[in-house]
């Protein structure tokens, strides 16, 4: 495991106990993975009333239901990659027999499709699943209650329906596909469809008036398990989220997971959470976590990644009505990231500076505000002056000779080019097409020198 102090470890281990004594959790484990590793992971209570006293650990499974869809979206875009579809196809164009016209790809992953949240028939009532067939007529049936990209509207529906999607463009079963191309990759072993007849934790309703916890039963959901059906271990759950911190290309690129990550719909009006493409994008400060919760009866789970730092936070709880997951999760690794952050890197020493940038560093002054034009590691890169820390410099790849393409961070896509006089010094840059110069002038006044 990657070192914790023992002091953070004290203080992780008192929110995990005060969280399962106040939520009242018949058996909770706290995790977080660091480095890409399980760092630190504690049980509290029973994963099983009918063996008191036996708290679960790092390999005990747990449902972690609406987990699923993060895996059902990384093999969205896994297949999108390969070139056998596109985001902004129609469902009804992958999907033939399937009607209202106009769901993409995108908007199913993001919520924002405007369909309705659950399958036809009050399935959770009934405590009846739909089979393909009958969730592909049920979709035909169902409501679209919103404009497309209008307003966050969460649907398992949806999410059901892209693990058709992966059926039929990978001509295997959603979890064959899941397995093959992440599960196994990734060494996640204990990642199932439902629980896989090792360690598991019992799911409970703990009651509001009595003490008495209730056994839930373990549903079947057929084929909306796309949208829910996964079983895991804080153990594996520590590799899933490394990964989203740390793709592994033979999984998805990083390219692709950045994507995944970025925002495409705020789902509160004080935008602390938004949605990316499959994942859940949580803010705490200047900080933006990613990840998911989960929800079936008796387990309630919740992954967050702080992906710069590596850090995340896991916390799985076997009982219906459980303390907020998400905050559970994010607390841990709040913890970590603010008590026992991890030492820097080393700097070291580059080993050239390229010619033709000699004359490029050092300030220069666009829109009246200055930038610093720096080399590391043989790259150039440019940082508006005053930048907080966490915010990455521009970074600059060469085109050809006096044009760079800027790679990352600010106006990234966009070209640089270097003016330079007859003696070859550099004059000005034209970055995204505005002025650069070395002294600061205001707007026209250039024009008058």
């Amino acid at each position: 495991m990657t070192e914790i102090s023992a002091q953070t470890q004290s203080a992780l281990s008192r929110i995990v106990a005060e969280r399962q004594a106040k939520g009242r959790v018949p058996g909770l484990v706290g995790a977080v993975a660091r480095d890409g590793a399980l760092a630190w992971s504690e049980g509290v209570g029973s994963a099983d009333l009918d063996q008191p006293g036996v708290a679960p650990t790092a390999d005990t499974q747990y449902l972690i239901a609406s987990h699923s869809k993060t895996f059902t979206a990384v093999a969205i875009m896994a297949l999108r990659d390969e070139g056998k579809l596109s985001l902004d196809d129609h469902l009804d164009t992958l999907l033939p027999e399937t009607k209202h016209g106009g769901v993409t790809i995108r908007q199913m992953l993001s919520h924002v499709s405007g369909m309705q949240r659950e399958p036809v028939g009050d399935v959770w009532d009934q405590m009846t699943f739909p089979g393909r067939d009958q969730l592909l007529t049920g979709w035909n049936e169902a409501e679209r209650i919103g404009k497309p990209h209008h307003r966050f509207h969460y649907s398992n529906l949806a999410y059901s329906l892209l693990g058709e999607v992966v059926e039929r463009l990978d001509g295997r079963s959603w979890y064959e596909s899941v397995q093959a191309r992440i599960l196994r990759p990734l060494e996640m072993t204990r990642t199932s469809v439902s629980f896989d007849g090792g360690p598991a934790a019992q799911g409970y309703y703990v009651p509001p008036f009595s003490d008495v916890p209730v056994k839930e039963p373990v549903l079947d959901i057929g084929a909306m398990n796309a949208c829910g059906g996964l079983a895991s271990t804080a153990g594996d759950l520590a590799k899933w989220a490394s990964f989203i911190a740390d793709p592994v290309a033979e999984v998805l690129s990083g390219d692709t997971m950045d994507e995944m990550c970025a925002p495409q719909i705020m789902v509160d009006e004080r935008w602390n959470l938004g949605f990316g493409l499959g994942f859940m994008l949580f803010r705490l400060g200047d900080r933006v976590t990613v990840g998911h919760t989960g929800g079936m009866p008796g387990h309630i789970t919740g992954t967050f990644v702080h992906r710069a730092s590596g850090t995340a936070g896991i916390a799985l709880m076997n009982t219906t009505s459980a303390p907020d997951p998400a905050g559970l999760a994010t607390d841990l690794l709040l913890k970590v990231l603010t008590d026992d952050p991890e030492k820097p890197a080393a700097w070291t020493p580059g080993s050239t500076v390229p010619a033709d940038l000699t004359g490029v560093l050092g300030t220069w002054f666009s829109e009246g505000s200055p930038f610093t034009f720096s080399i590391s590691g043989g790259t150039l890169q440019a940082t508006a002056q005053g930048a907080p820390d966490w915010k990455p410099p521009a970074v600059f790849e060469k085109v050809s000779e006096d044009i760079y393409r800027t790679v990352s961070g600010r106006e990234a896509g966009e070209l640089l080019r270097i003016t330079r006089d007859e003696t070859g010094t550099p004059t000005t840059l034209h970055w995204a097409t505005y002025l650069c110069t070395r002294q600061p002038y205001a707007f026209g006044e250039w024009l008058k020198l």
